[in-house]
């Protein structure tokens, strides 16, 4: 869920101790029509994230569920927006007390219709998620949140009732897509029309995933002082890797690529806030689920610090004695 408080994420930046992270769980799952994916929050706390987190030397705190009050409002083919509108209101407001509290943002939907100024954002996923309720063949909101956020398409949406407080502020030569292969016409159209960095799953089989997150970086963070967020779509990853997720497109992202495109936007240390989307644990069997999972915290634990040549030994200790090695 990737529909934010622009002001609080930019203003928190300057003060940020990237050793803290607070995580927010969004229990939702009204941006499309196929349950489960609101029981993905518990479902990876119960799976032990937190602890695997706090292994990595952060100082975590769980900053719950969001709960809302569903707005009597609607629009034209906006399926459920008396809950989105309720919902992204709560979590804007609970991720300003987290930005508030000097801790990155690592939020677990719930469906990616949850989803900031001196911002960059990745949304690495197989889906463009560009529609308007006017393009939308389904309706389903979870297909439009980077419509929503940007302002250069705010003139494509009518008013929409229940969403006053949330200012489409975000300018779309700001964000950069990954692993897109499953694109509609019109957002194919709105893509090219406005220059979007796009970078579909033929581009990183001809450069590599290390040189497309560099060649996004470079396109919508060309100074190098821009907070990032990643919003991650466990659909990005092919289904063989994540089984367990409502709009699984074949030919995806590997695990290994994931990881490595997290490890490298960790990197910058200007990596502030993380979504981590879709994952449905009532899709497929227990293997299906038990895979997904694990990749799931592959790529969390990668966003936030884990890197495959081990940790770094605490501050302080520059030498082993012998005895640990015997």
């Amino acid at each position: 869920m990737l529909i934010r408080s622009v002001r609080s994420f930019a203003r928190s930046f300057s003060r940020k101790n990237h050793n803290q992270v607070g995580i927010i769980g969004v229990p939702f799952d009204k941006g499309q029509r196929k349950g489960g994916v609101e029981l993905a929050p518990d479902t990876l706390k119960q799976a032990g994230l937190i602890n695997e987190l706090t292994t990595l030397g952060l100082d975590v705190k769980d900053y719950g569920n969001v709960e809302y009050e569903v707005s009597d409002v609607s629009v034209d083919n906006m399926s459920q927006l008396g809950h989105v509108s309720g919902c992204t209101k709560k979590l804007s407001e609970t991720a300003q007390r987290v930005f508030e509290d000097g801790r990155n943002v690592l939020t677990i939907g719930g469906d990616h219709s949850i989803a900031k100024k001196n911002v960059a954002i990745l949304w690495i996923d197989a889906h463009a998620d560009l529609n308007t309720n006017k393009t939308s063949e389904s309706g389903n909101v979870h297909g439009m949140p980077v419509a929503l956020l940007t302002s250069e398409l705010a003139d494509y949406w009518p008013y929409l009732p229940g969403m006053d407080w949330q200012q489409p502020m975000l300018s779309i030569r700001n964000v950069a897509y990954i692993g897109l292969r499953s694109v509609d016409k019109y957002e194919r159209l709105v893509i090219e029309k406005f220059g979007i960095t796009a970078f579909g799953m033929e581009d990183v089989e001809r450069y590599g995933i290390h040189d497309v997150i560099h060649m996004a970086l470079r396109r919508i963070d060309p100074d190098n002082n821009k907070s990032l967020h990643v919003s991650f779509d466990i659909d990005s990853l092919d289904p063989l890797e994540a089984p367990s997720t409502g709009t699984p497109v074949r030919g995806g992202l590997s695990l290994r690529e994931g990881i490595h495109a997290m490890e490298e936007l960790h990197r910058t240390q200007r990596l502030n806030a993380m979504d981590l989307v879709e994952v449905n644990p009532t899709i497929g069997d227990k293997k299906d689920v038990d895979l997904t999972i694990s990749a799931a915290f592959h790529i969390i634990q990668a966003g936030f610090g884990y890197t495959r040549r081990g940790l770094k030994l605490p501050e302080g200790i520059t030498d082993m004695p012998l005895q640990t090695f015997r």
